[in-house]
């Protein structure tokens, strides 16, 4: 009977000191951190795109993780910087260099995750830095990133031209707006200077303009213009484009009433 005692205290003294062993090994305050993909499309070299992935490694410590697919041999430095792609901006954080492999990784502290995921930036790579004007790739981060909510409109002809088109107003994140103008009938290498303006295109005499909005590209046929306050300071929300009194006109050269060849009513219109 004493020798059977010996053997379950054995037993249990060896259980304990086993789950002992067992409970020391976890990693009961393992960090279990978020993370946000966000897409590098291409730019200036064909077939080039990727991702940046902003991982949080710990509650003051974030990595930035660039992928890109089909780079060209050699290292490509890369940015955070400020703004949209479409407005460009400073350098925030000049980023490791993507390697021959395509990747890149930056441990961030200045700037938490939590900031990071709602900034308003974008991520760009370069070729090399001797060849920094040539894009491989970039893309909007945070507040930037377009959400699905957006709202088209058409953009007709003016008798005598054959220029017609849409204007397709797109929410971001942080409630501004990307506004993408798209003609057909347009002349490869010329500039069409286009505006929104206050109240319809039936106004008499045109309407005032609230908005001067980037250049069409007649080769491509398209100009991106991301829009946060009016030409008077005013912030405007995508939101209130919506609800908005106005139109847009686009103009052969130089903005007049007289060069007016294409146009189209928008938001409240």
């Amino acid at each position: 009977m004493i020798q059977t005692r010996k053997v379950i205290s054995a037993l249990i003294l060896l259980t304990f000191i086993f789950l002992l062993i067992a409970g020391s090994g976890c990693k009961k305050d393992e960090f279990n951190g978020r993370k946000a993909v966000y897409n590098l499309q291409i730019k200036d070299v064909l077939g080039v795109s990727g991702t940046a992935t902003f991982n949080e490694t710990s509650t003051t410590s974030t990595n930035i993780d660039i992928v890109l697919i089909n780079a060209p041999s050699g290292t490509h430095p890369a940015e955070l910087r400020k703004n949209s792609v479409v407005e460009g901006g400073d350098i925030v954080l000049t980023l490791n260099p993507v390697d021959a492999n395509g990747k890149s990784t930056t441990a961030v502290t200045s700037i938490s995750f939590d900031n990071l995921i709602a900034y308003d930036g974008y991520i760009i790579v370069h070729k090399s830095s001797s060849e920094p004007e040539v894009i491989l790739a970039q893309g909007d981060i945070g507040g930037n990133v377009i959400t699905s909510t957006n709202k088209t409109y058409t953009l007709e002809t003016v008798p005598t031209f054959n220029v017609a088109g849409t204007a397709l107003f797109e929410k971001r994140v942080n409630g501004s707006t990307l506004l993408t103008i798209t003609l057909t009938g347009v002349i490869a290498g010329e500039l069409y200077p286009a505006t929104i303006n206050l109240g319809s295109i039936e106004t008499v005499g045109g309407g005032p303009v609230v908005k001067t909005l980037n250049n069409v590209d007649g080769t491509i046929g398209k100009s991106y213009t991301n829009i946060r306050k009016l030409n008077s300071g005013l912030d405007i929300t995508y939101d209130n484009w919506l609800v908005y009194v106005g139109y847009i006109n686009i103009y052969s050269n130089a903005v007049s009433i007289d060069n007016i060849i294409c146009h189209g009513n928008i938001g409240a219109n």
